[in-house]
């Protein structure tokens, strides 16, 4: 006796096989007589096997049960058919009919492959909004490549001076001691710094002496062991002096460091060595240092906030770098990169006109770089036109092109009234230059156009 029983019932067995698969299936004969289907099918098309067993295909289909029907060209011509097919429920299937042959080369059999066409249009969208996100990211990269790499960003003669003698001091590992105001771009010297040395495989670490609160300063760089203050780590942890080993640790804003940790500082700068919170164990370590301040360090050494021997131990390779309104030549390749870099994240196509490039370059950026990078972002998020013109620039960054004559202020012989006069034509004549009409430029100051050139005439503008 074989391992199944006689009365073992094969249509069951069949049934069970037709389950088994993940597509659904619908078995007819030549005639178009429903032999089969199993559960995939009825889950798919929400027709049940008692509804539809023994029922030819064209009659279902008359009865509204589906609207596609394959089995008669499969069996008279003898060769696989795809469609689409819907269901009396509205639901939208693929259809791909086999035929299936006998020894005599007709066509006994038709095996009809059902399959989801909604979840094949959500997999190919998935696919879409995969290949979009990795197109997108590719695409950021290749930005943040440039940026590392000084390309496209910098082009005025003061940086390509600076990046000349960043890359001699970038070779050795002297200490490195960037100046400059705040938001000039002192992280992105620190990276491009490390990215040129000799340890450009090893790890890079920063660290804010600014926003770590004075009771965790030493913690945070020496590390501590275990139990050697309350809520400390059972197991201890290691400082970033240990953590960036072998590579680079970047202490921005080294100005704000209190002037115990400065002490502490300028012994580790000089030994390679610490010694953790709650140990007496001495650690070695290999690091090299940047250090970046928006303060006058020789300033604060000689009203005492800073210990002259700290300074003097720093002060090996300064690089001053010029705030945004000392380079002219980087402002649009800037405002360019940081165009580009947000129509990416945010799939937009924004562009400027050339009476913003120009506001751009006319403006003072008082905060630099990081100020013109959250600017352009802002501009392409609230913005819905691709194109932007002074309009969607705020009105100070306009104003600031016409200063007023400090000479004229002090002009004795003038009265409040004549100086206002003078401030008045000069703001008008440059946001007419600027913007090009007596419509923009009441857009601008949120006055009717009939104000604006009444005033231009009396100026004798117009």
């Amino acid at each position: 006796m074989g391992i199944f029983s006689e009365t073992l019932d094969t249509e069951k067995i069949h049934e069970g096989i037709l389950d088994v698969f993940s597509d659904g299936i619908y078995i007819t004969d030549a005639k178009g007589k429903t032999l089969a289907v199993n559960q995939m099918y009825e889950k798919l098309t929400g027709l049940k096997r008692e509804e539809i067993m023994g029922e030819l295909v064209t009659d279902l289909r008359n009865q509204g049960s589906f609207d596609v029907v394959l089995n008669p060209e499969i069996v008279s011509t003898g060769r696989k058919k795809s469609s689409v097919q819907v269901t009396k429920e509205g639901r939208r299937v693929i259809l791909n009919g086999c035929p299936v042959f006998n020894e005599s080369g007709k066509v006994v059999l038709v095996v009809t492959f059902v399959r989801d066409i909604t979840l094949l249009s959500q997999l190919q969208n998935q696919i879409a909004n995969q290949k979009e996100v990795i197109d997108k990211f590719h695409e950021a990269q290749s930005l943040d490549n440039k940026m590392k790499q000084g390309l496209f960003v910098f082009e005025s003669r003061e940086i390509v001076n600076l990046n000349n003698t960043l890359d001699k001091v970038a070779k050795t590992d002297a200490t490195v001691l960037l100046m400059g105001e705040t938001g000039v771009g002192k992280d992105v010297f620190s990276r491009r710094i490390h990215e040129r040395s000799l340890r450009h495989n090893e790890p890079f670490f920063k660290v804010d002496c600014s926003t770590i609160p004075e009771s965790l300063i030493e913690s945070e760089l020496f590390g501590y062991e275990s139990g050697a203050f309350s809520g400390a780590n059972t197991k201890g942890k290691p400082g970033l002096f240990e953590m960036a080993d072998k590579g680079t640790l970047f202490l921005d804003e080294i100005g704000e460091l209190p002037l115990m940790m400065q002490s502490k500082l300028l012994r580790a700068l000089q030994d390679q060595e610490l010694i953790r919170v709650g140990s007496t164990k001495v650690r070695k370590f290999n690091v090299r240092f940047i250090a970046a301040t928006n303060r006058d360090l020789e300033e604060e050494v000689k009203n005492g906030r800073f210990r002259s021997d700290l300074f003097y131990r720093l002060r090996v390779a300064v690089l001053q770098i010029p705030p945004l309104r000392e380079r002219q030549g980087d402002v649009l390749p800037l405002a360019s990169f940081f165009l580009e870099k947000y129509n990416a994240k945010y799939r937009k196509d924004v562009t400027f006109t050339k009476e913003v490039c120009k506001a751009f370059q006319n403006y003072k950026w008082p905060g630099n770089v990081r100020e013109m990078d959250n600017f352009i972002q802002s501009l392409v998020v609230t913005r819905d036109r691709e194109i932007l013109d002074v309009s969607d620039l705020p009105h100070y960054m306009l104003c600031d092109e016409v200063p007023m004559d400090r000479t004229s202020i002090c002009d004795e012989n003038k009265s409040l009234d004549e100086l206002m006069c003078d401030y008045e034509k000069n703001l008008l004549m440059q946001a007419l230059e600027v913007n090009g009409s007596v419509a923009k430029v009441a857009k601008l100051f949120k006055v009717d156009r009939t104000t604006i050139f009444r005033k231009a005439k009396k100026h004798s503008l117009l």
